[in-house]
């Protein structure tokens, strides 16, 4: 990305992210227990306003995935690759599974969340690592 192209900052989803990558992944909880993804300020499905960041469990397992084979402009150079939908308890995160072969994955694989870059665009994403 050139300086010209400099990415705006996105708070919630960035703030996100930068926990994740420090280890430090969190999600929102209402007082009902509903978790959501920041950035929320208010849960939709109690309407509550009172949310408190929870700390993301270390690891979850994939619940559905797909592996992409011909991918838009800003994935080309990143094919083929896998997104999933993994359960972390309260939350389910998608991201991009890295460091397993796409056949390899199934559901159920247990993994971890992290950050990390695309090929193409050097755009950071969600993605899951095995556990």
């Amino acid at each position: 990305m050139s300086e010209s192209e400099e990415r705006v900052r996105d708070e919630g989803y960035d703030d996100f992210l930068d926990a994740v990558a420090e280890g430090e992944g969190f999600y929102l909880e209402c007082p009902e227990g509903h978790g959501w993804l920041p950035p929320r300020r208010v849960c939709p499905e109690c309407g509550a306003t009172d949310l408190e960041e929870v700390p993301l469990p270390e690891s979850g397992a994939v619940e559905t995935f797909t592996t992409v084979h011909v991918a838009s402009p800003e994935f080309v150079e990143d094919t083929p690759y896998v997104t999933a939908v993994a359960d972390f308890g309260a939350v389910r995160l998608t991201g991009q599974i890295w460091d397993v072969e796409p056949d390899a994955v199934e559901v159920g694989l247990e993994v971890t969340p992290d950050v990390g870059e695309t090929e193409t665009a050097g755009e950071r994403v969600l993605m899951f690592r095995p556990y």
